[in-house]
């Protein structure tokens, strides 16, 4: 059962001077292989996030994989690397006090928990990507049990 999807949002550090997606893309085309993003390691979210951004613009951005996002998030901040796909959860008291600039989150469209955030895909036409929850039990779980975990989910 699918319980929530959550975008991720691109964010940078103030000091990279950019305020919008289309500005960060044009500063990426204006300098290919110069501008760095941080991930979580390589395959995590923000990786694949990330190279899907450079496939549909044609950008070309270094990958500097951490061991976790929390590493990543934390150099991002620092300034030590620009660009980051940060989870939104652990992003928005750090874009809320200005030590992240948000540019756009990863759904297709506006996500309604940051309605101010545009999406990338209104810079970006066909960029979507997203996490999303479920919850699963294992074959031959009992019909009860399974009634009583969907209505709980449900409530």
């Amino acid at each position: 059962m699918l319980v929530a999807t959550v975008p991720f949002v691109l964010t940078v550090h103030p000091s990279l001077g950019v305020n919008t997606a289309q500005e960060l893309i044009a500063l990426a085309k204006s300098k290919p292989g110069q501008l760095s993003y941080a991930s979580g390691g390589a395959g995590a979210p923000h990786h694949i996030y990330a190279e899907l951004l450079m496939h549909l613009t044609g950008i070309d951005i270094k990958h500097v994989p951490y061991r976790g996002g929390g590493p990543a998030l934390n150099d991002v901040v620092a300034g030590h690397v620009p660009i980051y796909f940060a989870d939104v959860g652990p992003a928005a008291p750090l874009i809320a006090a200005g030590k992240l600039k948000a540019l756009g989150v990863t759904t297709a469209q506006r996500w309604g928990a940051t309605p101010n955030i545009p999406a990338i895909s209104e810079t970006v036409p066909g960029y979507e990507a997203s996490i999303w929850y479920g919850i699963s039990a294992p074959k031959g779980t009992p019909p009860e049990i399974v009634a009583i975990l969907n209505k709980a989910v449900n409530a």
